[in-house]
């Protein structure tokens, strides 16, 4: 079973990936942005006691500010590769511009369909 990690700004959202990911067999653990910057949980402790398959990133306001947090402290710590996460973000065309063109990280912006989520999850899980 693969373990996904659900990174994100609101409880609900955790919640509705938690079960939506669960239904589909695999195994969630999951924290808030806002926790991890604080190091509450420390990154790299995160990772390594969980060690997920796939990571499910939210990118919100502001975005440079979290897409800077995710490319300096969480890709490192979690080590997996970029193809490993899927980004969620409130406003898709203003992070792709800042990401840049890229093949490696899939970003889905909100409001998002469930489905999109599980295919993008079961796409970077299979590598």
């Amino acid at each position: 079973m693969s373990l996904v990690a659900i990174i994100n700004t609101t409880i609900e959202t955790i919640d509705l990936l938690r079960e939506v990911l669960e239904d589909e067999g695999f195994a969630v653990t999951a924290t808030y942005v806002v926790a991890l910057k604080r190091g509450e949980p420390n990154v790299a402790t995160f990772f390594a006691e969980h060690r997920p398959q796939a990571v499910i990133y939210d990118i919100a306001l502001p975005y440079e500010e979290n897409w800077h947090f995710l490319q300096e402290q969480v890709l490192p710590a979690s080590g997996l590769a970029k193809r490993r996460f899927v980004l969620t973000t409130t406003n898709k065309a203003a992070l792709e511009r800042l990401v840049g063109p890229t093949g490696a990280i899939e970003i889905i912006g909100k409001p998002f369909d469930l489905e999109e989520i599980v295919t993008a999850v079961c796409r970077v899980v299979a590598g």
